[in-house]
Protein backbone atom coordinates (compact mmCIF):
# COMPACT_ATOMS: atom_id res chain seq x y z
CA UNK A 1 0.00 0.00 0.00
CA UNK A 2 2.68 2.46 1.02
CA UNK A 3 4.37 1.74 -3.01
CA UNK A 4 1.61 3.89 -3.79
CA UNK A 5 2.44 7.06 -2.61
CA UNK A 6 6.22 6.75 -2.75
CA UNK A 7 6.21 8.94 -6.41
CA UNK A 8 3.68 11.89 -4.73
CA UNK A 9 5.70 12.02 -1.26
CA UNK A 10 8.77 12.51 -2.84
CA UNK A 11 7.51 15.06 -5.36
CA UNK A 12 6.54 16.91 -1.93
CA UNK A 13 9.91 16.61 -0.36
CA UNK A 14 11.37 17.91 -3.73
CA UNK A 15 8.84 20.82 -4.07
CA UNK A 16 9.56 21.83 -0.27
CA UNK A 17 13.17 21.88 -0.82
CA UNK A 18 13.14 23.43 -3.98
CA UNK A 19 11.19 26.41 -2.08
CA UNK A 20 13.12 25.99 0.76
CA UNK A 21 16.18 26.77 -1.32
CA UNK A 22 14.89 29.95 -3.29
CA UNK A 23 13.19 31.57 -0.24
CA UNK A 24 16.74 31.34 1.29
CA UNK A 25 17.82 33.20 -1.75
CA UNK A 26 15.11 35.92 -1.24
CA UNK A 27 12.43 34.72 -4.19
CA UNK A 28 9.42 33.88 -1.91
CA UNK A 29 6.98 33.87 -4.94
CA UNK A 30 9.05 31.70 -7.21
CA UNK A 31 9.18 29.60 -4.04
CA UNK A 32 5.40 29.80 -3.77
CA UNK A 33 4.87 28.89 -7.88
CA UNK A 34 7.32 26.00 -7.32
CA UNK A 35 6.15 24.13 -4.66
CA UNK A 36 2.31 24.64 -5.94
CA UNK A 37 3.33 23.08 -8.58
CA UNK A 38 5.10 19.88 -6.88
CA UNK A 39 2.02 20.03 -5.23
CA UNK A 40 -0.19 19.19 -8.14
CA UNK A 41 2.19 16.84 -9.47
CA UNK A 42 1.83 15.29 -6.18
CA UNK A 43 -1.77 15.19 -6.61
CA UNK A 44 -2.33 13.96 -10.00
CA UNK A 45 0.17 11.30 -9.51
CA UNK A 46 -1.64 10.47 -5.97
CA UNK A 47 -3.73 7.46 -5.63
CA UNK A 48 -6.42 9.95 -4.66
CA UNK A 49 -7.44 11.28 -8.53
CA UNK A 50 -8.37 7.91 -9.27
CA UNK A 51 -12.14 6.44 -8.36
CA UNK A 52 -11.70 3.48 -5.67
CA UNK A 53 -10.19 0.37 -6.66
CA UNK A 54 -11.20 -2.92 -6.12
CA UNK A 55 -9.57 -6.23 -6.24
CA UNK A 56 -9.61 -7.79 -9.90
CA UNK A 57 -11.98 -10.77 -9.55
CA UNK A 58 -14.55 -8.24 -7.78
CA UNK A 59 -14.38 -5.99 -10.94
CA UNK A 60 -14.88 -8.58 -13.10
CA UNK A 61 -17.74 -10.06 -11.40
CA UNK A 62 -19.54 -6.19 -11.54
CA UNK A 63 -18.24 -6.36 -14.99
CA UNK A 64 -20.25 -9.43 -15.77
CA UNK A 65 -23.36 -7.84 -14.02
CA UNK A 66 -23.58 -4.48 -15.58
CA UNK A 67 -21.32 -4.79 -18.58
CA UNK A 68 -19.20 -1.89 -17.91
CA UNK A 69 -15.53 -2.01 -18.50
CA UNK A 70 -12.36 -3.08 -16.18
CA UNK A 71 -9.62 -0.39 -16.18
CA UNK A 72 -6.29 -2.16 -14.54
CA UNK A 73 -3.91 0.63 -13.71
CA UNK A 74 -1.22 1.59 -11.63
CA UNK A 75 -0.19 5.12 -9.67
CA UNK A 76 2.46 7.35 -11.91
CA UNK A 77 1.41 6.27 -15.15
CA UNK A 78 1.18 9.13 -17.16
CA UNK A 79 -1.32 7.25 -19.75
CA UNK A 80 -3.67 6.26 -17.10
CA UNK A 81 -3.84 9.74 -15.75
CA UNK A 82 -4.51 10.88 -19.31
CA UNK A 83 -7.15 8.66 -19.43
CA UNK A 84 -8.41 9.24 -16.26
CA UNK A 85 -8.43 13.14 -16.73
CA UNK A 86 -9.83 12.74 -20.40
CA UNK A 87 -13.02 10.66 -18.97
CA UNK A 88 -13.84 13.20 -16.99
CA UNK A 89 -17.43 12.20 -14.58
CA UNK A 90 -17.59 9.16 -16.73
CA UNK A 91 -14.41 7.69 -14.96
CA UNK A 92 -16.42 6.62 -12.32
CA UNK A 93 -18.61 4.66 -14.30
CA UNK A 94 -15.34 2.20 -14.63
CA UNK A 95 -14.02 -0.60 -12.02
CA UNK A 96 -11.57 -0.01 -11.52
CA UNK A 97 -8.23 -1.97 -10.76
CA UNK A 98 -4.83 -0.81 -9.45
CA UNK A 99 -2.23 -3.50 -10.74
CA UNK A 100 0.53 -2.59 -7.52
CA UNK A 101 -2.66 -3.15 -4.69
CA UNK A 102 -3.80 -6.65 -6.64
CA UNK A 103 -1.87 -9.64 -7.50
CA UNK A 104 -4.92 -11.20 -9.51
CA UNK A 105 -4.77 -7.81 -11.65
CA UNK A 106 -1.44 -7.98 -12.02
CA UNK A 107 -1.62 -11.49 -13.61
CA UNK A 108 -4.14 -10.53 -15.78
CA UNK A 109 -2.50 -7.66 -17.17
CA UNK A 110 0.57 -9.91 -17.63
CA UNK A 111 -1.33 -12.18 -19.16
CA UNK A 112 -3.58 -9.76 -21.52
CA UNK A 113 0.19 -8.14 -22.74
CA UNK A 114 2.64 -11.19 -23.27
CA UNK A 115 4.12 -10.97 -20.06
CA UNK A 116 4.49 -7.44 -19.44
CA UNK A 117 2.46 -4.94 -17.09
CA UNK A 118 1.59 -2.36 -19.43
CA UNK A 119 -0.99 -0.26 -18.43
CA UNK A 120 -3.75 1.16 -18.89
CA UNK A 121 -5.55 -1.85 -19.86
CA UNK A 122 -9.36 -1.87 -20.36
CA UNK A 123 -11.46 -5.05 -20.27
CA UNK A 124 -14.60 -4.76 -22.72
CA UNK A 125 -16.78 -7.71 -23.03
CA UNK A 126 -13.95 -10.32 -21.89
CA UNK A 127 -11.41 -8.66 -24.48
CA UNK A 128 -8.38 -6.68 -23.46
CA UNK A 129 -7.34 -3.66 -25.41
CA UNK A 130 -4.32 -2.31 -24.13
CA UNK A 131 -3.91 1.66 -23.71
CA UNK A 132 -6.99 2.44 -25.69
CA UNK A 133 -8.10 5.86 -26.89
CA UNK A 134 -9.85 7.33 -23.85
CA UNK A 135 -12.80 8.51 -26.69
CA UNK A 136 -13.09 5.00 -27.87
CA UNK A 137 -13.52 4.15 -23.54
CA UNK A 138 -16.27 6.45 -23.55
CA UNK A 139 -18.32 5.54 -25.99
CA UNK A 140 -18.16 1.67 -24.80
CA UNK A 141 -19.63 3.82 -21.61
CA UNK A 142 -22.41 5.21 -23.93
CA UNK A 143 -26.10 3.19 -23.66
CA UNK A 144 -26.37 3.22 -27.63
CA UNK A 145 -23.10 0.86 -27.31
Amino acid sequence: MMRVWILPILLVLCGSAVATGLISKGSPGTAAAFLLAFLALAGVNSPLIFPKSIGALEAQHRSAGDGRPVVFWRPGCKYCIRLRLRLGRGARQLHWVNIWRDPAGAATVRAANDGNETVPTVVVAGRPHTNPDPEWVREQLSPSA
